[in-house]
């Protein structure tokens, strides 16, 4: 059975960017620093980058599906659905194949995400999706990459949720450029 995983770096803060919707730093980039990391940091990458890789399917909001270009119309061949109440723009509608909008709902655009992944993840792209996934109780798991930056300001991850939800820690990775949690959505 497909497991949803919203996976996602953040500032020890709470925040996927900074106020200029940078990923953090000058050159933009410095909350996936860490995925560029030497030695025993790189390993643990490389095990993460295994598991993105092992994914089935990706969900991811539109205006993330949007910042991406869709990934050029697959997210590394994996099929992309993105929950949406308007039509997609030219290139998706189009010249993307591998893209699908579903305009009834995150519980629909999860539940072909999971059927198109099968017994592979759905990674869940995009803060405003993975909040409306956990309201809809459609979440299964959070992959947090906390990394040791103070942003001050910026696009918080969980800005907007509808009441207190339940984690269980499934695995915790401590390296120096970033420690890496994985909890479970207590249902």
């Amino acid at each position: 059975m497909s497991t949803s995983v919203l996976d996602m770096s953040v500032s020890l803060d709470g925040y996927i960017a900074d106020p200029d919707d940078f990923l953090g730093g000058e050159d933009g980039e410095r909350l996936h620093k860490w995925a560029d990391a030497k030695g025993e940091s790189a390993r643990t990458a490389a095990r993460f980058q295994e598991g993105w890789n092992a994914a089935g399917a990706v969900l991811a909001g539109r205006r993330t599906a949007e910042l991406m270009d869709h990934w050029g119309g697959d997210h590394g061949g994996l099929p992309i659905f993105v929950p949406s109440h308007r039509p997609p723009g030219p290139a998706a509608r189009w010249g993307y194949p591998l893209v699908t909008y579903v305009n009834d709902g995150i519980e629909s655009a999860m539940a072909q995400a999971k059927a198109a992944a099968g017994d592979k993840d759905v990674q869940v792209r995009g803060a405003y999706t993975g909040q409306r996934a956990l309201e809809a109780g459609v979440l299964d798991e959070v992959q947090i990459h906390q990394i040791p930056v103070l942003l001050g300001g910026g696009r918080r991850l969980f800005d907007v949720l509808p009441s207190e939800i339940e984690l269980e820690i499934a695995q915790v990775i401590d390296t120096p450029e970033a420690t890496h949690i994985r909890y479970r959505v207590r249902r």
